[in-house]
């Protein structure tokens, strides 16, 4: 099974969509890996840099409400998985992108917006890290010097699809 957790990126906005995750011009691309240089290339948010450090050494993508909107493709979870990213954490988010993420063995967290604002209150730098037990259904956010724990829910089905490693190992495993 995957390990989930480690560094966090924080992206503070709301309806980020398919085409900034990975935008349109490379869904020609035939390997999930020539992906990888494009991940998250059009996001415009102040003060991200998609060719950064903080973007290269994320585990885990924490954003707003109605993450992964747009169009319906499996490159947005792709472009992330070859990017070693395997958890986004939001609000909400769209239902094609969220069940693509647990297809694929990843996570999509949703957190009610008081805890998403205690997230983001507490994140405040560069070495936010959050480490995440899929058996209890927790994460913890470890954040100068200070780490807090918060718990989310995942269905049955979402949760065996995530330990299994995606729907494709799942169905192998179950019929």
């Amino acid at each position: 099974m995957k390990t989930f957790g480690g560094p966090a990126l924080f992206l503070d906005r709301s309806d980020i969509n398919t085409d900034e995750i990975i935008p349109a011009k490379y869904l020609t691309e035939i390997t999930k890996e020539a992906l990888k240089p494009y991940i998250l290339e059009d996001l415009k948010l102040a003060g991200f840099d998609p060719k950064g450090e903080t973007l290269k050494q994320a585990r885990v993508i924490v954003s707003r409400a109605n993450f992964g909107c747009g169009s319906s493709r499996e490159h947005a979870p792709w472009v992330f998985e070859v990017n070693g990213i395997n958890t986004v954490i939001a609000q909400s988010f769209a239902r094609i992108f969220r069940q693509n993420m647990f297809n694929c063995g990843m996570l999509a967290i949703e957190l009610p917006q008081a805890d998403l604002e205690r997230l983001f209150s507490l994140a405040g730098n560069d070495d936010a890290r959050i480490c995440i037990d899929i058996e209890a259904q927790s994460l913890a956010l470890d954040a100068g010097g200070k780490t807090e724990e918060f718990v989310f829910q995942l269905s049955p089905f979402d949760k065996a699809l995530v330990m299994a490693g995606g729907w494709v190992d799942y169905a192998d495993r179950n019929y």
